[in-house]
């Protein structure tokens, strides 16, 4: 049986109470695992103060940061239902998930706070606390007294927190636990005011998620980490923070934007012995730092001979591993697939790869294996407690990717249509992937239903949200987001009613003022950086939907 990932938590607080656990990278914030159980004790009495009970919804929105590792793991140890919101949604669609989840009450971060505080806050927030420092930001007034809100203040809350621990804490006193079963965490893959799809997932489905990590990438305690995958994200959240927390990690938040200097100088100052990240930070540093003397004559002549080519492979492991703090063990992608030469140049140098498959509907884990098991162009293969079937295969074996097991959601919050379109008649969630399985049943990702693309931070990027925009704009009659090395293109067909009498050069004009107004309703990690006008109306299908695959 499962054991809960709090349980893990509380027994690594036991043994390294003393130890650090949660920094802020070059900012003086920190936690060691005994600050880390006496801040949610302390947030758990706030918490009742504000007649919060178990199963309420409270939201949490901002950038990386301790203190959102803190609120996360308060929540959760409260038997509170965590409603994780990406930082990067527009003011307007974050109100809208905090009225659709019916949070109660919300953590968020300056950068939100600074546009959202001009939203009306919907009826159920009771008050709104700052991730810096947990100082309330907002108080509901109410038309009635009672519905009226006070947060405690410093005095008042440190008062209440000794009244009820009146002994100064112990690790023995301190015991984290939840029920499995019951829903822990709603994460809402997009910021959509049309039908906002926010997965349920339970105390088990995290748990499972943290067990597998620590099985297949297993941690000596007091390892440390670099976090620079968004929290928000269930790929960020479980392997950059639950799994490696609950074996005794020390891990450091990235709290800024990740740019490469700065991704490079945090990996070279902590060291860590895990990285966790998307193909395209690899790949970038490849072109950048490999490609350019890997593309010589000589070191491509000799890079496959038996004695000069394993030196060679071996100067560049080093190289590499160097630049990722010289300590690394695990190298760990995931959300798409990695360009097959960078892959093929890490697997001959036998760098400490792997990439797994998953999908936050998963928690996120569907496929993985430690890297020495990896198989080039694979997913691994099915993790601990989950079955994969694929789903009237043709003749090469591919299907629609189909997956039932402990880690699979509840279903989407509030949402039955989309969480009965999800599942088959007999219970098996679609991932939407086409894929196949070999006889030792690795995972291999042909193809995609879904039209969704991995930001460079592992945002979801979500084409038909940007379109539905878009076409709102002047002049547009039709229009198709694409992605191209990297970047989002906007193709636009014009509404030829109202272009018929302008010169291309016009038409051109109006599309760049549109393009301008897009990326300022739109979230930042989503920007389309060109527009193109087409000459002629996309291609459809029999029932009016535009071909997707024809272009690019």
């Amino acid at each position: 049986m499962t054991k809960h990932y709090l349980q893990y938590l509380t027994e690594v607080m036991d043994h390294q109470w003393n130890d650090l656990a949660l920094s802020d990278y070059n900012e003086n914030h920190e936690y060691t695992f005994g600050e880390l159980a006496v801040e949610m004790l302390r947030l758990h009495v706030l918490f009742e103060q504000l007649g919060l009970k178990r199963g309420d919804k409270i939201a949490l929105c901002g950038r990386n940061c301790a203190n959102w590792a803190v609120a996360y793991l308060a929540i959760a140890a409260y038997e509170g239902v965590c409603v994780s919101i990406l930082q990067d949604f527009t003011a307007e669609d974050i109100a809208h998930l905090l009225d659709h989840s019916d949070s109660e009450l919300l953590f968020v971060g300056p950068y939100v706070w600074k546009d959202l505080q001009l939203q009306k806050m919907p009826a159920k927030i009771k008050a709104a606390l700052s991730l810096e420092d947990w100082r309330p930001l907002y108080e509901r007034k109410g038309n009635k007294k009672e519905n009226a809100v006070h947060v405690l203040t410093t005095d008042e809350w440190q008062e209440a927190f000794l009244a009820k621990h009146p002994r100064a804490l112990e690790p023995e006193e301190v015991y984290f636990s939840a029920d499995p079963e019951t829903l822990s965490l709603i994460n809402y893959t997009s910021g959509s005011t049309g039908s906002p799809k926010g997965v349920m997932l339970n105390g088990r489905s995290l748990s499972n998620n943290v067990e597998i990590g620590m099985k297949m990438l297993p941690v000596e305690p007091g390892q440390r980490l670099v976090s620079m995958l968004p929290l928000a994200h269930m790929f960020g959240q479980v392997c950059e923070l639950l799994y490696p927390l609950c074996s005794g990690t020390h891990i450091y938040f990235l709290t800024k934007s990740p740019t490469p200097s700065i991704l490079l100088k945090a990996m070279k100052e902590v060291q860590p012995y895990l990285v966790v990240t998307v193909p395209l930070v690899i790949e970038k540093i490849y072109k950048k730092n490999l490609d350019p003397t890997l593309s010589k004559w000589a070191i491509r002549t000799f890079w496959h001979m038996p004695l000069i080519g394993s030196i060679l492979h071996a100067r560049v492991k080093s190289a590499l591993k160097n630049a990722f703090g010289g300590k690394l063990r695990y190298f760990i992608c995931g959300g798409a697939a990695m360009n097959p030469v960078v892959e093929k140049c890490l697997m001959d140098i036998h760098f400490p790869l792997s990439i797994g498959y998953g999908m936050t509907e998963c928690g996120p884990l569907i496929g993985g294996n430690p890297p020495k098991y990896f198989k080039a162009r694979s997913g691994g293969v099915p993790v601990m407690n989950m079955e994969v079937k694929i789903d009237e295969p043709n003749q090469a074996g591919i299907g629609e990717i189909l997956v039932k097991g402990e880690n699979v959601m509840l279903g989407y919050y509030k949402n039955p249509d989309a969480t009965n379109a999800a599942f088959t008649p007999d219970g098996w969630l679609r991932t939407g992937d086409l894929g196949r399985l070999d006889r030792k049943q690795n995972i291999y990702i042909k193809g995609r239903n879904k039209t969704m693309f991995l930001g460079a931070s592992g945002q979801n990027i979500y084409p038909e949200e940007i379109e539905d925009k878009l076409n709102n704009q002047e002049a547009v009659g039709e229009s198709l987001i694409v992605e191209r090395e990297g970047k989002l293109v906007a193709l636009v067909f014009p509404d030829e009613t109202l272009t018929k009498r302008m010169t291309k050069d016009e038409i051109l004009h109006i599309m760049r003022a549109n393009l301008e107004k897009l990326n300022h309703l739109i979230p930042s990690y989503s920007k389309v950086a060109d527009i193109e006008v087409q000459d002629k109306p996309f291609e459809k299908t029999p029932k009016r939907s535009i071909k997707r695959f024809l272009y690019k």
